[in-house]
């Protein structure tokens, strides 16, 4: 069995989908019509709702559902020392759909400050959280370097790339030790990454661009097992690997075969979250490279991009193929994705989304 202390069979990814109120506030805001103090108010409001109703389906997990973010990782990424937001442009693109243009780029030394303003974001979720456990999500460090690669890091502040990736590490073991400190004993990195280097598509873009995408392979979880090292027992890491997730698109499509063994085999994670919810995602055979009793394979089997049901059989059904190369007791259940990696959110109501994450609680009761 796992010796993470959190494995919660019924599991929650993190972004909800912002309430009108809540997007009525951020747009009189921006519109100068409210102060931020009038904006946290509605924020904090909107959270403790937002926790109340995850308690109420019966999950002992909670987030904030990110609702003091824009981006799921832009917001805390710009936070940190040296790293400067920028108006880029053009957005990202995913399948059929840009994002607005903003990007980040790594102008002085990297750094994190304690007077970061998500460390006050999880102090309130704690404080609201009752007897759930509060989970914090913050982006990968890999996230800070994939996208805009060597081109996006000032050569003067790092000549060398080595340097860049020890203070990348540096940063967020500081990061992981003021959670903590702040009462978090529960955090979810996310990482898109990890997925663009099972696309085959991806995977020919990153060497046209000169790299080499298994050598990146092994320097992200090189920096992810120094960012991590030495943690405390009582602190549980997940890792998010997820495919994209913006207004119900996505960007890559792939099974994990390509960094199996490297992220399975190799990257000290306590869990995995997993999108399983679809073809893109391909076959469970990848999870052979699982430590045997030490990590938590969190399964998202239902997806977050629509609103339509699952076909309850059906998960079952898949939950049983992967338990054949994993064991059962190391499996857990949630969504593939959040609801709303950016304030956008996905094509669906949020009735919808609650249906969904009620499902997910109601199978892990029948699967457990």
């Amino acid at each position: 069995m796992c010796n993470c202390n959190h494995a919660f069979h019924a599991d929650v990814v993190g972004s909800l989908l912002r309430p009108a109120a809540l997007k009525t506030a951020r747009q009189q805001f921006q519109r100068g019509e409210i102060d931020a103090a009038r904006l946290r108010a509605v924020e904090d409001e909107q959270i403790r709702l937002a926790v109340t109703k995850q308690q109420d389906l019966g999950l002992a997990v909670v987030t904030d559902g990110e609702f003091r973010r824009a981006w799921w990782h832009f917001d805390f990424l710009e936070g940190l020392d040296g790293v400067e937001g920028y108006d880029a442009p053009q957005g990202i693109q995913f399948s059929g759909v840009q994002t607005k243009a903003r990007s980040i780029k790594v102008v002085g030394k990297l750094g994190f400050n304690p007077q970061h303003p998500m460390l006050a974001d999880f102090r309130f979720l704690k404080a609201v959280a009752g007897d759930a456990v509060p989970k914090m999500t913050i982006p990968s460090p890999s996230v800070l370097h994939f996208r805009g690669g060597r081109e996006a890091i000032d050569s003067r502040v790092y000549p060398d790339l080595q340097a860049y990736f020890d203070d990348l590490a540096q940063t967020y073991r500081d990061a992981i030790k003021a959670f903590y400190d702040a009462g978090c004993r529960y955090l979810q990195l996310d990482d898109t990454v990890w997925a663009y280097l099972c696309s085959d598509d991806q995977r020919r873009q990153i060497r046209e661009r000169g790299e080499d995408p298994d050598a990146l392979a092994r320097i992200y979880a090189g920096v992810l097992n120094a960012a991590i090292a030495g943690k405390p027992e009582d602190l549980t890491i997940g890792l998010h690997v997820c495919r994209g997730n913006f207004r119900s698109t996505w960007i890559s499509e792939g099974g994990y075969e390509p960094v199996a063994e490297i992220l399975f085999g190799q990257v000290n994670i306590d869990a995995f979250f997993l999108e399983y919810d679809n073809e893109r995602s391909g076959g469970f055979e990848p999870l052979r490279f699982i430590k045997p009793g030490k990590q938590q394979v969190v399964l998202g089997l239902i997806t977050t991009k629509n609103g339509e049901p699952e076909d309850i059989e059906q998960v079952k059904q898949r939950f049983e193929e992967a338990a054949q190369f994993v064991d059962r007791r190391q499996l857990c259940l949630s969504t593939q994705c959040g609801f709303a990696s950016t304030e956008e959110g996905n094509s669906l109501s949020e009735q919808q989304q609650w249906d969904k994450l009620q499902s997910v609680v109601t199978l892990a009761g029948q699967l457990w």
